[in-house]
């Protein structure tokens, strides 16, 4: 708990994920990745001579501090995120199926294709454990070349069908007092990359699962809205199914149709302009 905090905000399109702080009534001084400090406001050393004092020359005069900006991330990393956990079972069927645990079968078999393909998964959970929505956001956030994908399977909707979420457009939420990015709604700021990941990941699931939607809908998903990086939700349709291997059996295909849309991806992601995600 850090007391006297009265402001945090996010900003998506520096290196990590910046929180700004605003404490009363003491000064508290952070040291924030992504930020270059030039040479001439570095402190020399103590012991340095003062021909190598940064910023300046050997003769004394100022030299103009040349800085390197940090090299923009590609994309390596994918969060999975298999939803609920815990006490929470999420969605029920009938033949007792849980949502919880479809989607970690998921999730692993999602973690086996996407190594295939080259990246680092990282899982938001491991076994039954439900984190909250804020540190399942946080453990995000705080991956360099990342996207987010929530994993669920709903209690309605055709069987054998597959559908892949974004956040719904937010008018008016970009902005902030002050201009800044609160934490419930970094997301606001990658809509466009999550939109054009979750395209390709609909495209290739409807490719393979008859009936599912050949484009992305929108959904107003909790989890995605604190996500500062393209983020998707992945549903699987449905729990309420008479035999679990239904389900079972299709997982190694979404596994593989979602595993083929992120590499498409990846150029997309690659390529984008700093900070243009939203």
């Amino acid at each position: 708990m850090l007391h006297g905090v009265r402001n945090a905000a996010v900003f998506p399109f520096l290196a990590g994920v910046l929180v700004l702080l605003t404490c009363d009534p003491v000064q508290v001084g952070v040291n924030l990745t992504g930020f270059l400090i030039p040479p001439s406001h570095q402190a020399p050393s103590a012991t340095a001579p003062a021909s190598q004092t940064p910023g300046a020359s050997q003769s004394g005069v100022p030299v103009r501090p040349t800085l390197t900006p940090p090299a923009r991330p590609t994309l390596s990393v994918v969060v999975l995120d298999p939803a609920h956990g815990g006490t929470d079972p999420g969605a029920r069927g009938g033949a007792g199926l849980h949502e919880s645990d479809v989607v970690v079968a998921l999730a692993s078999n999602l973690r086996a294709a996407l190594e295939k393909e080259g990246f680092q998964v990282i899982f938001t959970r491991q076994g039954n454990d439900n984190p909250s929505f804020d540190d399942r956001s946080a453990l995000a956030n705080a991956q360099s070349g990342a996207i987010f994908v929530s994993l669920h399977a709903g209690s309605t909707g055709l069987p054998g069908t597959v559908r892949v979420y974004t956040c719904p457009d937010a008018p008016g939420n970009l902005a902030a007092p002050g201009g800044l990015l609160p934490w419930n709604r970094a997301q606001a700021a990658f809509l466009t990359l999550s939109r054009k990941l979750a395209d390709i990941a609909q495209g290739e699931l409807a490719k393979q699962f008859k009936g599912s939607p050949n484009s992305a809908p929108t959904a107003a998903i909790r989890q995605l809205r604190s996500i500062a990086a393209p983020a998707i939700a992945v549903e699987l349709s449905s729990v309420s199914v008479d035999d679990r291997s239904e389900l079972d059996r299709m997982l190694p295909g979404v596994a593989d149709a979602v595993a083929r849309a992120i590499a498409s991806f990846k150029p997309v992601y690659d390529s984008w302009p700093p900070g243009g995600g939203g």
